[in-house]
């Protein structure tokens, strides 16, 4: 089809036009915030999940910001002349990123979904994709073409939002996309390599960087490490791949043509020799729930030799449900219904064959460790419960502790000073009227949101450390308190305060 041919694509060399295309949209108030005062929330939210009726109903004024949002947000033709006070017209049009319609040329409409985004210091950056994908999985993206170029969906941002951001030489970006994991990376990165196996995805990037004013990725073509020379190492390496368990490769986007959750397990497996001490490679992935296997087994049998890992599987589907969700975003559903039926049947079949009885979808992060060669940290665990995005600065504390808790026994833990981490609650739970409380929960109010039931000394010691005294002798000041043998008590409490440790409810005091 025409539409996706990379000639139908703006110049990725004619950056003047995309600074100039910037400054005339940042002037225009097309930014996220602009948005969201001219659609009202309910709009602005309708269109973030593809529904363009009320974002068309507020934007039949005059203004050029309305003209706009119908140009390039609902790809609707807009007269000219609304525009050309704003845009450089002749400029985007020679250069690809509008083109001439109508009969006598009158009428523009835009080659490209061009979207604001707000980046996490308050940036007016642009995601870039094509027309009418800006938001996947709605509207039967898939069906139209196998190389179409997705923009920013709840994947993408919950991949930002985990992604560690300290500061890095090198970061891989892997199926780079529409390139916002790249846009990410660049701002903290001091060389950012972008991979796709489509062309497109790679021009798109390309299209994405220069439009938000960020600096240029170095942008290769191929499969999962395949364009990475064999010497390359990285200190951040990212990933949200096609990772939907489907027979078949149809849709290049999504479907990642290996066999059940192997694409997943490949790009896990290869990502340790590609990292550099001390550094962070970050997938989003599904996996299989095997009859007769322990998903959590397998999950950690993916893990390479000298890495630690923390997954978090965040959702669980049946087969019935997971092969309804991704028909649907491929649009079958509204097609032919023996061909909607046939596709669902021959996914029944696929996960039949493989006594595959549900997929998990959730985070994988592995941190290159020297300490992991020998005892590695593997933490797999189920959390569906809300969490506080962003979550980078969660996943480096968590690996932190990691590597504090595999430096001290238990006697360092008894020494050591703590204190309670900010926004942690306690709540007693029990009868009404009852004196003494069935058990005491500590509930974390910003991250993961963990919580933890302890007994009557953890939540006494937790409650007293401020960093003041050692732990050893706040339990002996408990165990004068309760009655209790201090030697029997320091001897059976470091297991509950490595715990706390562990999942962040106390932190080493300096």
């Amino acid at each position: 089809m025409s539409d996706f041919r990379l000639s139908s694509l703006p110049s990725a060399d004619r950056s003047d036009v995309a600074v100039r295309l910037r400054e005339a949209l940042l002037g225009a108030d097309f930014t996220a915030d602009g948005l969201l005062e001219l659609l009202g929330a309910s709009a602005y939210a309708a269109l973030a999940r593809s529904e363009v009726v009320p974002a068309l109903r507020a934007t039949r004024g005059d203004t050029a910001l309305e003209a706009l949002v119908r140009l390039f947000l609902l790809q609707k033709p807009v007269v000219r002349a609304r525009v050309d006070a704003v845009l450089p017209v002749d400029e985007c049009v020679e250069s690809g990123w509008l083109v001439r319609v109508g009969e006598d040329g009158d009428e523009i409409t835009a080659a490209v979904d061009v979207r604001p985004y707000g980046g996490p210091a308050g940036e007016d950056w642009f995601i870039v994709s094509d027309l009418g994908c800006a938001v996947g999985g709605a509207g039967g993206i898939g069906s139209r073409d196998e190389g179409v170029v997705l923009g920013v969906g709840g994947a993408s941002t919950t991949l930002a939002g985990i992604t560690v951001r300290t500061p890095v030489a090198t970061a891989l970006d892997l199926g780079t996309g529409s390139g916002i994991q790249a846009l990410h990376a660049v701002q903290h990165a001091t060389r950012v390599t972008a991979t796709d196996l489509n062309p497109r995805a790679l021009h798109i990037t390309a299209l994405t960087l220069a439009l938000s004013g960020a600096p240029a990725a170095d942008l290769r073509e191929g499969s999962l490490f395949e364009p990475v020379g064999a010497d390359e190492t990285y200190d951040l390496i990212v990933s949200n791949p096609p990772f939907v368990i489907s027979p078949g490769a149809r849709l290049t986007y999504r479907d990642g043509g290996m066999g059940g959750d192997e694409l997943c397990q490949t790009l896990v497996q290869q990502a340790g020799e590609r990292l550099n001490e001390g550094g962070f490679a970050q997938f989003l992935a599904n996996w299989q729930h095997v009859e007769g296997e322990d998903w959590q087994e397998r999950l950690r049998s993916w893990v390479p030799r000298g890495c630690d890992a923390w997954i978090v599987q965040r959702e669980v589907q049946d087969v019935t449900q997971y092969a309804e969700l991704w028909l649907r975003d491929a649009g079958d559903h509204r097609g032919d219904v023996a061909e909607y039926q046939a596709r669902y049947d021959a996914w029944l079949d696929e996960f039949e064959a493989r006594k595959v009885k549900g997929v998990g979808f959730g985070w994988i992060t592995l941190r290159k460790s020297a300490a992991a060669d020998s005892a590695p940290s593997i933490t797999v665990e189920e959390w569906p419960h809300p969490v506080e995005q962003p979550l980078g600065e969660t996943v480096r504390q968590h690996f932190a502790r990691v590597d504090y808790l595999r430096a001290n026994d238990d006697a360092a833990l008894l020494a050591a000073h703590f204190r309670l981490t900010t926004e942690v609650v306690q709540e007693q739970v029990g009868p009404p009227g009852a004196e003494d409380p069935e058990h005491v929960v500590l509930r974390q109010n910003r991250g993961m949101r963990r919580a933890a039931k302890v007994d009557t000394v953890g939540a006494g010691f937790a409650g007293v450390c401020d960093g003041t005294l050692s732990a050893g002798r706040i339990l002996d000041a408990i165990a004068q308190l309760v009655g209790e043998d201090p030697v029997a008590l320091r001897d059976r409490t470091p297991v509950q305060i490595r715990l706390l440790v562990e999942q962040g409810f106390l932190e080493p005091a300096p």
